[in-house]
């Protein structure tokens, strides 16, 4: 299975419908929430999560949506709410799930949350090729480019990013792969001067379209610094010019993560089809982060999505990916001989103190994942 994302092309009407649908199901989603966290006060009720969501949607379905207050519920599908409630016990069964560490669910707020799912309750749908796409329960809307084949789904998620909405679904079916492998191994080392280091010595830049982007970013919040930007506490509105900075400040960021995704992406691509074997650092990004000087350096490059990439990719092209122990010393050993000794950061080459075998910093940390004992042995490629 795969995913597509179109964005689509709506008029002022389909818009504010988009957006009625959202926060309907915003309001669902803090409706269930807010009532399973009262009751957790009755100690004597023992159920578990998904029972008391269940009594929740009854409720919601016989007696709320029912009162006249509430009337304005029934101008949406049903699928609107059903989906908001079936979002909610997935995100407490993440929470309750100790292997994955997730936060508890918090409510949804309307400068934040704008998406809803909607899906087909009598099974998959055709989705034709072509520049529109029908909708379960919503219709047909325009599409801004072209979906390029007929296909299949169920399930569907409109959202809205910076003021243009998408729409998301997966698809039944999986793209033949084209794979151009080299039948070799390599290491890479993740860096921020220089993006990654393969154990061949090639290195991959991060794109000057980003660091542009990020200046373009710093100077117009400069430039709106003493905007009267609005204070819930002290019941203060924002400006008009301050809502204007706002839109502008959520293009620019939407503008940066699309940078940074189509970079990871083809990077990836590429990589997962040319190497049968990669080996990367179990990096602790968390503890990176901590570093203030690093910090916005390491949060643009988008490690963590580097490694989510790369391995699916590597699954589907049927290759491998070895995660090397976060606390192996790659830049601290001499990938000749073996030495171990200190290695600041400000050192970009690596003079080791045993054979004297001088090499760049990351080039060796590359060739030391590479053969990281844990790895498969495959030969090394010198160039592609």
């Amino acid at each position: 299975m795969f995913a597509l994302k179109r964005e689509l092309k709506l008029n002022n009407k389909e818009a504010s419908r988009l957006a009625g649908c959202a926060g309907y199901s915003r309001f669902v989603y803090n409706y269930g929430l807010s009532i399973i966290q009262d009751s957790w006060a009755f100690d004597d009720v023992q159920a578990s999560d998904a029972k008391r969501l269940g009594a929740i949607k009854k409720v919601f379905t016989n007696v709320t949506k029912k009162r006249p207050e509430f009337a304005w519920c029934n101008e949406y599908p049903s699928r609107i709410y059903q989906n908001a409630f079936r979002d909610l016990s997935a995100a407490f069964s993440r929470w309750r799930n100790p292997k994955l560490s997730a936060a508890m669910p918090k409510f949804k707020y309307k400068r934040h949350e704008c998406s809803f799912t909607v899906d087909s309750s009598s099974g998959s749908v055709l989705v034709a090729a072509g520049k529109s796409i029908k909708v379960p329960t919503l219709g047909t809307f325009r599409l801004k480019e072209a979906i390029p084949y007929n296909c299949i789904s169920q399930t569907f998620t409109i959202a809205r990013e910076a003021g243009k909405w998408y729409i998301s679904f997966m698809v039944k079916a999986c793209p033949l792969p084209a794979m151009k492998h080299t039948g070799q191994a390599t290491g890479i080392d993740l860096g921020v001067k220089t993006f990654a280091t393969l154990a061949n010595g090639e290195s991959i830049d991060s794109p000057a379209s980003l660091k542009k982007a990020k200046t373009k970013l710093r100077r117009t919040q400069w430039k709106h610094r003493n905007k009267i930007q609005g204070n819930r506490k002290l019941k203060q509105r924002a400006s008009q010019n301050a809502l204007k900075y706002y839109q502008r400040l959520r293009k620019q960021h939407k503008h940066i993560a699309n940078i940074r995704e189509d970079f990871l992406q083809k990077v990836t691509t590429e990589l997962g089809k040319t190497w049968q074997r990669i080996a990367i650092e179990d990096l602790n990004l968390s503890g990176m982060i901590a570093n203030h000087k690093l910090a916005e350096a390491i949060s643009t490059l988008g490690f963590y999505r580097f490694r989510e990439l790369l391995t699916y990719k590597q699954a589907y092209h049927g290759f491998e990916l070895t995660i090397v122990d976060r606390w192996f010393p790659s830049s601290k050993t001499c990938s000749n001989c073996g030495h171990k000794q200190p290695m600041p950061l400000k050192e970009r080459i690596y003079h080791c103190g045993s054979c004297g075998h001088s090499i760049d910093r990351d080039h060796n940390a590359a060739i030391n994942i590479l053969n990281w004992p844990n790895t498969p042995t495959l030969p090394m490629a010198i160039g592609i």
